[in-house]
C-alpha cells in the first residue's frame, strides 16, 4: 500500500455547502435539510440493507497476489567507504561480501477475463528496491487455488499492471464500469487482502471525486472513499452498487500505517485505456509538454496579481521540446489545454499526459497580465526516473555564515533579505558564471518569508516580477511598485549555483 503523508488540512476538507431553490414559493430559498428536499434526494427504496448478495456474485472474481523477490544484501560495513572491499573478499562470500536473501509481498487483483487476465497495482508487483529482483508472482484464487502468473505490462506512472495465468476459459471475472459517472455519496464496496487476511469486503461512500493529493504527476487523480483500505489491499477493486469496477485501490493518508477513513483508488476512466494497452503487450505512451511546474499557490498568484487556483505556473522550460517550440517562457501561467481548464483537480500534467504524443495541442497562457494563445506539438514523456534526473537537486549552502550585523539589516528590508551587487569576485565565490546577471542575497532573516522559502545567503536574484535586477537599486524599485500597485507578494527568479534558476514567491512586509 503506497502512503501519502503530509497534506494540509485544507486538501482534506470539502468545500462548501449548498443552498438549494425551486421547492416552495418562486425564488425562495430552503434548508438543504429541508424535509421536501430530503424525500427527493433520499435513498431509493431498494437500496441494499445487506451486501451479502452483491459480495458472494462479485469475491469469486477478485484474487491475492504473492510476490517472492530475491533481494541482494551487502555485508560489508564498510561498504561506501575508503575501506569498501579490503574484508569482504576474506569472508568467502565473493563481490564484497554481498548475499542474496528472499523476500515477499502481499497484494490484491482482479480477473477482468474468462481466460485469466488480471489487473493489479504496479508497486505489488515490481522490486521493492533497485538490489532486488522479482522471482515469481503467484495469484490466489478464493478457494486458495494457485496459479503461477505471467507479467504482461506494467506502467509506474498510473500504478497498474496486468498479469496473465494458465486456466480453463472459465474463470470468474469482473468488468469496469463508469467512474466519470460516480457521484460524492455513493455507496461502495471494497473487496482485497489487506495484512494478508484474504476476501476481506469493506464499504463506504465516496468522499471525493478526481482528489488531487498533491502528490504531483500524469495522475495525481484519485476517487477517496471512507471504506477501510489497508495494508494489502493495494491492487483490489473498488465496486459500485452495480457491481462494476470503478476504481483500483491505491492508496491511504495515515500517520500511523493503518486505516483512517482516507482512501484512494485509481479511476476506472484513467485504468481502462492503459490495462488495455498493456494487455496488447503495447507500451504507454503519454504527451510531453516540456515544462517545470508550480501549483498557482495563493502568495505565487499574489505575486502576479492573479487569482489562485486558476493555472499553473512555468518554473522552467526544457530547450527542444513541444513547449520551447511554442514559445513558451519560464513564468507564464499555463490557463487551458485543448480548451480544458488548468486546476487543482485537472492538472496541466493530467491534460498533457492524456493527449496522443505527436499531437499539437491549442495552450492559452498568461504573461505580464496578457492573455496568450499558442499551439505546441506534444513529445513523448519521459520515464519518472528520467524526469527526476532532469532537474538538479537541492544543493547544499557552503557560503559563509552571514554576520550579526547583515541579518539586522535584513530585518529592515520589506523582503526580509538583503542584496549587494554581483560582481566578478563574488560570483567566483559562489560557483555561478562571470556572465551571470542579478544581484546577490548578502543576508536572510531567519524568521522571514523569504528564509522560509528557501532563500539562502550567496543565491543570486535574477529578476523580480518579470524584470531584470542588476543592482540594490532594481530591487527597491520593484519593491516600491509592487506595493503600490497592492500587490501582497512579488516573484523572484532565483539562480543558485549551476542549478537552473528557480520562482519563488515572497510575501512584503507592512512597512
Amino acid at each position: 500500500m503506497r502512503y501519502a503523508y503530509g497534506i494540509s488540512a485544507a486538501l482534506l476538507v470539502a468545500g462548501g455547502v449548498a443552498t438549494l431553490s425551486g421547492v416552495g414559493p418562486a425564488g425562495a430559498q430552503v434548508a438543504a435539510n429541508d424535509s421536501q428536499v430530503m424525500r427527493a434526494a433520499a435513498p431509493r427504496a431498494g437500496a441494499p440493507m445487506s451486501f451479502a448478495d452483491l459480495t458472494e456474485q462479485l469475491q469469486p472474481a477478485v484474487v491475492n497476489i504473492s510476490t517472492t523477490q530475491k533481494v541482494r544484501v551487502n555485508n560489508n560495513p564498510f561498504a561506501g567507504t575508503p575501506f569498501d572491499g579490503l574484508f569482504g573478499n576474506r569472508r568467502g562470500r565473493g563481490n564484497g561480501g554481498a548475499t542474496t536473501r528472499q523476500a515477499q509481498s502481499l497484494g490484491s487483483g482482479f480477473i477482468i477475463s474468462a481466460d485469466g487476465y488480471v489487473v493489479t497495482n504496479n508497486h505489488v508487483v515490481a522490486p521493492g528496491n533497485r538490489n532486488a529482483t522479482i522471482e515469481s508472482i503467484t495469484v490466489i484464487m478464493p478457494d486458495r487455488t494457485e496459479y503461477e502468473a505471467k507479467l504482461v505490462g506494467r506502467d509506474a506512472a498510473s500504478d497498474i499492471a496486468v498479469l496473465k495465468i494458465n486456466a480453463k476459459n472459465d474463470l470468474p471475472f469482473v468488468k469496469f464500469g463508469d467512474s466519470e459517472g460516480a457521484r460524492v455519496g455513493d455507496w461502495v464496496i471494497a473487496i482485497g487482502n489487506p495484512f494478508g487476511l484474504g476476501g476481506t469486503v469493506t464499504t463506504g461512500i465516496l468522499s471525493a471525486i478526481h482528489r488531487n493529493t498533491g502528490q504531483g504527476g500524469a495522475y495525481d487523480r484519485f476517487l477517496q472513499t471512507d471504506a477501510s483500505i489497508n495494508r494489502g489491499n493495494s491492487g483490489g477493486p473498488m465496486f459500485d452498487l452495480n457491481g462494476n469496477v470503478i476504481g483500483i485501490n491505491n492508496a491511504i493518508i495515515s500517520p500511523t500505517g493503518g486505516n483512517v477513513g482516507i482512501g484512494f483508488a485509481i479511476p476506472a476512466e484513467v485504468a481502462v485505456p492503459i490495462v488495455n494497452t498493456l494487455k496488447k503487450g503495447e507500451k504507454i505512451e503519454r504527451g510531453y509538454l516540456g515544462v517545470q511546474i508550480s501549483p498557482l499557490s495563493e502568495d505565487l498568484a499574489d505575486s502576479l496579481g492573479l487569482r489562485k487556483d486558476r493555472g499553473e505556473f512555468v518554473q522552467r522550460v526544457e530547450p527542444n521540446e513541444g513547449a520551447a517550440k511554442a514559445g513558451i517562457q519560464a513564468g507564464d501561467v499555463i490557463v487551458k489545454v485543448n480548451g480544458k481548464e488548468v486546476t487543482p483537480d485537472q492538472t496541466l500534467s493530467y491534460l498533457v499526459a492524456n493527449v496522443p504524443v505527436g499531437s499539437s495541442v491549442p495552450i492559452e497562457l498568461l504573461r505580464d497580465g496578457k492573455t496568450l494563445k499558442v499551439s505546441a506539438k506534444l513529445g513523448k514523456r519521459p520515464t519518472e526516473e528520467d524526469l527526476a534526473g532532469r532537474f538538479n537537486p537541492e544543493a547544499e549552502d557552503d557560503f559563509s555564515d552571514q554576520d550579526e550585523d547583515a541579518s539586522e539589516k535584513a530585518t529592515q528590508e520589506a523582503l526580509g533579505l538583503a542584496v549587494t551587487p554581483l560582481t566578478p569576485q563574488i560570483a567566483r565565490q559562489i560557483g555561478v558564471g562571470a556572465n551571470q546577471k542579478g544581484v546577490v542575497v548578502s543576508a536572510v532573516d531567519p524568521g522571514g518569508d523569504a528564509a522560509q522559502k528557501g532563500i539562502r545567503r550567496g543565491d543570486v536574484i535574477v529578476s523580480i516580477n518579470r524584470r531584470s535586477t542588476s543592482s540594490p537599486k532594481d530591487v527597491n524599485n520593484a519593491v516600491s511598485n509592487a506595493k503600490r500597485s497592492n500587490r501582497e507578494a512579488v516573484l523572484l527568479q532565483v539562480k543558485r549555483r549551476t542549478q537552473d534558476p528557480r520562482f519563488v514567491a515572497v510575501r512584503l512586509r507592512d512597512s
